[in-house]
């Protein structure tokens, strides 16, 4: 206890950003301070830890060993400390000016983020959205840094450090242009194996899925003639073409252009999920930006 009262709380909040910014301009522009101030607590620090935190490196300042090892109990200090000084009040969404920023790949933004959308906008009409790349190996790096407010993830390899609220199960059917000269009536299984697909590849350029794998187990396969990275692109291509695709259902159920039919293979689905960082889990403002998703849905 001695040692802390030796420590003013400005110069945590210092290492916090520094931590996260990992660069003494940025940290001195967030904070609005001068250079000179974040270096001088950046000097107070290193003294108080005897350690040097923050070192030069190719891409901006090093965090040290100790330095790492301060970042997430340091920054859960920090928010327990704000919430504890700062008055609990009801969130307002109609005066909010909220920016939320939400993790989501391209299935997600059409099936969980549009759907919500207008009673956002129309509850909160002051507030912004951002919607991000989802990249699952950064996921939790931007919820603790406050880069994301949420993220859209399939639950099977979700983050398990997260909180986590299950949003629906999806299940994929057979998908073609309407009109599909093949698709008048559920296929046969033979026949499913004789058309020509094309598939989803997050990765790029892969031509094997789930679908594939339920063959193989059955001796199976099927004409995989394309890859794309994108759903949206995967739609114009069914419009335009013969090719068919396996798609999850809540793509394609209000989509006049499709014909939609069950696959005649058992394909195993997926269950989506929305996750957020424990630092913000009892944020009144938080709170009504997830029951907003999940009323939509």
């Amino acid at each position: 206890m001695t040692n802390l009262l030796k420590l003013d709380i400005n110069l945590l909040v210092t290492l916090d950003v520094l931590l996260a910014e990992k660069n003494v301009t940025r940290t001195a522009q967030k904070l609005h301070l001068s250079q000179p101030s974040v270096s001088v607590h950046l000097g107070k620090l290193r003294d108080f830890f005897g350690d040097p935190l923050l070192l030069p490196g190719s891409h901006g300042m090093r965090p040290t060993a100790r330095a790492e090892a301060l970042r997430e109990p340091l920054r859960q200090a920090l928010m327990a400390l704000k919430y504890a000084v700062t008055p609990s009040s009801p969130f307002d969404p109609a005066q909010a000016q909220h920016t939320w920023r939400i993790a989501a790949s391209d299935y997600s933004e059409s099936t969980i983020i549009l759907p919500a959308l207008s009673g956002i906008r129309a509850a909160s009409p002051h507030s912004r959205l951002a919607v991000l790349e989802v990249v699952p190996s950064r996921i939790v790096k931007q919820a603790e840094q406050g880069d994301i407010d949420l993220a859209l993830h399939v639950s099977a390899n979700a983050p398990s450090s997260l909180r986590r609220r299950v949003l629906f199960s999806e299940h994929y059917v057979l998908a073609g242009r309407a009109g599909h000269p093949k698709l008048k009536r559920r296929p046969t299984l033979t026949q499913f194996c004789q058309l020509d697909y094309v598939i989803m590849s997050p990765d790029g350029g892969g031509f094997y899925g789930v679908t594939d794998a339920a063959l193989a187990e059955l001796g199976l396969t099927r004409r995989v003639v394309m890859s794309v990275p994108h759903f949206l692109f995967m739609s114009s291509v069914l419009i335009n073409t013969d090719l068919v695709a396996l798609l999850p259902s809540r793509l394609v159920r209000h989509n006049p252009a499709l014909r939609v039919v069950d696959p005649p293979v058992k394909i195993q689905g997926f269950e989506m999920s929305m996750l957020w960082h424990e630092r913000v889990h009892r944020d009144p403002a938080h709170l009504w930006l997830r029951e907003q998703i999940v009323a939509s849905l």
